[in-house]
C-alpha cells in the first residue's frame, strides 16, 4: 500500500516494505541531442545553441566578471570553481527535464581543402534557458543573458526566437501552451528583447525577495493556434 509521496518525486511504500519506486519524468525529446540554430544578420554571424560543457567553466568565470551582467542575473559565478558547479547544475536540470539550458555560440567559417565549413566551436557569448518547474505542465519560463563583448549583435533576441520556436514544437504534445519571461522593471534592454520576440507585457510584479529581489515585468507568449 502506498503511504505518501516524497518531495523528490519518489513514491514511498509502507515502512514494512523495503522497496521504493522512483517516478522519473521522461521528456518527449532527447534533450542531450538538442542543438538549435539562429540565422546570421547583416553584421553578425549565425548562432548555435548547445548544452553547456565542463570545458566552458573557465570562460564562464571570465564572462561573469562583467558588472552589467552581474547586476541583472541571480545566479552569479565568482570564480572557476563556482563556474564548474554552475555547469553541473545545468547538466542536472537537463537530465531532470525541468531546466534546459543552452550555451550560445557564434559560428565561424573554416577551410577544409576546397570546402568552406561553418563551425561552432568557439566560446559561449551568452546563455538561454527553458525552465519547466512542473514538467508536463502547461507553462514554462524562459530566460537569457548576453556576454558584455557580444551585446549589440542581436544575440539575445535571435536566441530567444530559436528557443521559443523549439519549445512550443518539441513540447506541444507534452502540454506546453504558455511561456513566461521575467525581468527587472528597470532592465529596458531585456524589455525590448521580449517585445521584439512576441512576448507581450502582461503584468508588473512587486519585489518578493529572495526569489524576486526587485520589481519585475512579466511577459507572456502563447503557443500559436
Amino acid at each position: 500500500m502506498l503511504s505518501g509521496n516524497g518531495t523528490d518525486g519518489t513514491v514511498v511504500r509502507d515502512a514494512s516494505r523495503p522497496a521504493l519506486v522512483r517516478i522519473t519524468y521522461a521528456p518527449p525529446v532527447d534533450l542531450n541531442a538538442v542543438r538549435l540554430r539562429a540565422p546570421a544578420t547583416g553584421s553578425a554571424p549565425a548562432l548555435v545553441l548547445r548544452p553547456w560543457r565542463p570545458a566552458d567553466a573557465p570562460h564562464l568565470a571570465v564572462l561573469h566578471r562583467d558588472g552589467e551582467l552581474r547586476r541583472w542575473i541571480r545566479s552569479v559565478v565568482d570564480d572557476e570553481a563556482g563556474a564548474e558547479r554552475w555547469v553541473r547544475a545545468q547538466e542536472r536540470g537537463r537530465l531532470d527535464g525541468d531546466r534546459i539550458s543552452f550555451a550560445i555560440v557564434e559560428t565561424a567559417f573554416a577551410e577544409d581543402g576546397l570546402v568552406r565549413l561553418e563551425v561552432a566551436d568557439g566560446p559561449p557569448v551568452g546563455h538561454a534557458v527553458l525552465k519547466r518547474p512542473v514538467p508536463g505542465g502547461p507553462a514554462g519560463e524562459v530566460g537569457y543573458w548576453t556576454a558584455g563583448h557580444a551585446r549589440g549583435r542581436g544575440v539575445a533576441s535571435r536566441a530567444l526566437d530559436a528557443l521559443t520556436d523549439w519549445a512550443f514544437t518539441a513540447f506541444a504534445e507534452d502540454g506546453l501552451v504558455r511561456l513566461e519571461l521575467l525581468h527587472g522593471t528597470d532592465n529596458t534592454a531585456s524589455c525590448r528583447v521580449a517585445g521584439s520576440c512576441g512576448y507581450a507585457l502582461t503584468a508588473s510584479l512587486p519585489a518578493a525577495p529572495p526569489e524576486r529581489p526587485r520589481d519585475a515585468h512579466l511577459h507572456t507568449r502563447h503557443r500559436p493556434g
